[in-house]
């Protein structure tokens, strides 16, 4: 075959398989097999989380049962079976890309490091990273750490800062790695840790739900801005397509704050507590210009 017939038969080869590849994806994926599996974690409480009969619930959950609906419509399919896969902070992302998940469903930071192996959808919730400790410490800022031992969760932007404050402000600390957040507050708890490095929301949370609330303080000063979204394959374009849709209408309909405050401003279970958490200033502009930007800046 001469150069040329050779050109134009990889040309008409690559033509015909575009339209193939196009259908390809997670929608495809959803269509063929029935079911769509949602990552959730087991202690991100309110957003993702096992009420007392072991069952997956919260804020996070409550939007990507939106987006299932959202999906269902779609495909046409008014039967698509949910499937539940508990994931970790460290085998979220890998269990995304390599498709054992569809959604990840949880407390997860949209940054620009991360969107290099995983997309968002728009955001649904802006934190910050602040750290936890008891109250008889008596550590009121960071310098306040320096020499000390400090958790945070394996595989969150977290502990990456917290390591790199360490080196920038050679602050001396012992840096632990715990596997989960409530692992993270027990190191705490009994001592072997000083300070517990997470988003503020998470920290509230563990605290209104732990043994004794008032033992425990929540620094003032945020060590970085936090934007959570929920995680779908990277360069599935059909996919967050739907996906988006379904968190703008979530938002431009006024749904949003039903949900919302199902979960921050009223007794959530398995112990009624109440996070009473009103919505932010960061989180309103949110809702009324949608983002899934994962750059800080967008959120002041």
């Amino acid at each position: 075959m001469t150069p040329v017939r050779l050109a134009l038969a990889l040309l008409a080869s690559a033509t015909l398989a575009a339209p193939a590849l196009a259908q390809d994806g997670t929608l495809k994926k959803i269509k063929d097999s029935g079911t769509i599996t949602i990552g959730h974690r087991d202690a991100s409480i309110p957003f993702s989380y096992y009420d007392d009969k072991q069952q997956p619930v919260g804020y996070a959950m409550d939007l990507c049962h939106r987006i299932v609906d959202a999906v269902r419509a779609n495909l046409k399919m008014p039967k698509i079976d949910i499937k539940y896969q508990l994931i970790t902070s460290a085998n979220r992302i890998p269990l995304m890309a390599n498709g054992t998940i569809d959604l990840e469903c949880g407390s997860t930071t949209n940054n620009l490091d991360r969107q290099k192996q995983v997309w968002f959808t728009i955001t649904h919730f802006v934190t910050a990273n602040r750290y936890m400790a008891k109250k008889s410490a008596n550590l009121r800022s960071l310098e306040d750490l320096k020499g000390k031992t400090v958790v945070s969760t394996a595989g969150t932007t977290n502990i990456k800062q917290i390591t790199e404050l360490n080196a920038q402000r050679n602050l001396g600390l012992s840096i632990l790695s715990a596997n989960g957040h409530p692992e993270a507050f027990l190191m705490v708890e009994t001592g072997r840790a000083a300070a517990f490095v997470m988003d503020d929301i998470l920290l509230y949370s563990l605290v209104a739900t732990s043994k004794a609330p008032g033992d425990y303080a929540i620094a003032a000063d945020a060590l970085s801005v936090e934007p959570y979204g929920i995680m779908v394959r990277k360069d599935d374009v059909a996919f967050k397509k739907v996906v988006d849709a379904a968190m703008v209408n979530t938002y431009k309909s006024g749904a949003i704050n039903s949900i919302y405050g199902k979960w921050f401003l009223k007794p959530v279970p398995p112990k009624g507590i109440n996070l009473n958490v009103p919505m932010g200033a960061a989180f309103k502009k949110v809702v009324a210009n949608p983002t899934d930007s994962g750059d800080p800046a967008a959120y002041k």
